[in-house]
């Protein structure tokens, strides 16, 4: 029984909640190494500011170019793609913009102001850019930082997860361009965690927000690139998009499988295994629980001060021997907030088989057990986690004490329907 204004499948124990449902129709530490990855295959992946040099950047020629990016956007030498485009042939890079975390990647706070950059383009000469930021007084570009740029281009490391908000920067910078009449450009680049594995809730129409923006499920299992032609095709944005592809991608990789450097892409993803853990255990950033930032490993562990029975929780879980993973119990003191400078009792997480584990299966699991044995004290903020999650039937279904098994189902039964929907989107 599909309730009007959801896509969700409601069991009958919650059917009389469905009124509920409102809004419009329409738009490293051993313990946490995960497990060895394969090889390397032959030849090199080129993402695609390595592509756009090896054909001497001629989609670029003659145009004066916005640049979005951080410093995840290097080629495959450690270039910075600020300066390959400042000393491009035939190229005018007139501006910067900069995503959440600012333009070095460093900053773990709201409200970033706008700076400039002195780039080197030869022994001689240097070029002083203005950087603007879009994630300060404005997410996304006015029309006067847009005036005298024709194609803004972006090239970000992505996380895989809908809730990392580098491709919300760049949709919204999609939508700004098509508004002004400026070209967009995506420099295509691995989906970290595989382009495979589809996880967790698709969101819906009604939810919109920074960290809430494509009808994808938590864990997209698409490109930049991807995103990109999805977005702009399936909301009729008319954007002038082109996307430069990479070159020896495969759907089943895994970051450390592309012999591109992994290069931390925020404050508190320092590496693959987070990375592999976020689409789940990222979404308990919608709760009063620490997920370790400010620990040597973010997304690894979650805990509080008042958390109780963890031990139990632990032991529990590994009962059921969930693919791809194991639980032990660990104190820790973040420092950062929440619980900065605490002791937290806390559930550390081992990946043992990235191939198997689902972040998203384990996170269901893991706060289901809260529930059960952490009540008056365990608090979620539903606003938020819908966002997260994609919809409210997760609080439904959470909240009338529903299996974790039945919450998975419920998030995935449309996987099938996303998987067709995204097709003639994938380059790959």
């Amino acid at each position: 029984m599909k309730n009007k204004h959801s896509r969700y499948f409601l069991p009958a124990a919650l059917i009389l909640f469905a009124g509920c449902l409102r809004g419009p129709a329409g738009a490293k530490p051993a313990a946490l190494q995960a497990a060895a990855p394969a090889p390397i295959p032959a030849g090199e992946v080129l993402s695609g500011i390595d592509v756009l040099e090896e054909e001497n950047f001629a989609s670029l020629a003659g145009r004066r170019v916005g640049l979005i990016t951080n410093h995840t956007g290097k080629d495959r030498h450690g270039i910075g793609t600020v300066e390959v485009l400042a000393k491009a042939p035939g190229v005018t890079l007139a501006a910067l913009f900069s995503p959440e975390h600012g333009f070095l990647g460093d900053l773990d706070r709201e409200g970033i102001d706008s700076s400039t950059i002195t780039v080197r383009t030869s022994s001689q000469s240097a070029l002083s850019l203005p950087v603007y930021s879009l994630y300060g007084r404005t997410k996304r570009p006015t029309p006067k930082m847009l005036q005298d740029i024709d194609i803004l281009v972006f090239d970000i490391q992505d996380i895989g997860a809908r809730f990392y908000t580098y491709l919300t920067t760049m949709g919204y910078a999609m939508e700004e361009a098509a508004k002004n009449d400026v070209d967009f450009m995506v420099l295509d680049r691995p989906n970290p965690i595989n382009g495979i594995t589809v996880e967790g809730g698709i969101l819906e129409n009604y939810i919109r927000h920074f960290t809430a923006y494509y009808t994808v499920p938590t864990r997209h299992a698409m490109t930049a690139g991807e995103i990109a032609l999805f977005h702009n095709e399936t909301q009729n944005m008319g954007a002038e998009l082109r996307v430069i592809p990479m070159k020896g991608w495969k759907r089943s990789m895994w970051y450390d499988q592309t012999g591109l450097p992994w290069i931390a892409t925020s404050p508190n993803m320092p590496d693959l295994t987070s990375a592999a853990l976020y689409p789940g255990i990222g979404c308990f950033e919608a709760t009063n629980l620490s997920v370790g930032r400010g620990t040597p490993t973010p997304f690894g562990i979650i805990g509080a001060p008042w958390l109780r029975g963890y031990k139990k929780i632990a032991d529990r879980l590994n009962k059921l021997n969930l693919p791809g993973v194991r639980f032990r119990t660990k104190t820790f003191t973040p420092v950062k907030e929440p619980f900065k400078g605490r002791l937290c009792r806390g559930i550390e997480i081992e990946v043992t088989d990235r191939d198997k584990i689902r972040p998203f299966s384990v996170f269901t699991y893991l706060i289901c057990a809260i529930r059960d044995t952490n009540f008056g004290d365990f608090e979620v903020r539903w606003e938020e986690m819908a966002r997260m999650v994609g919809n409210d039937v997760f609080k439904l279904l959470y909240l009338a004490g529903a299996q974790p098994e039945e919450i998975t189902a419920s998030m995935s039964q449309y996987h099938q329907e996303f998987l067709e929907t995204r097709k003639p989107y994938l380059l790959y």
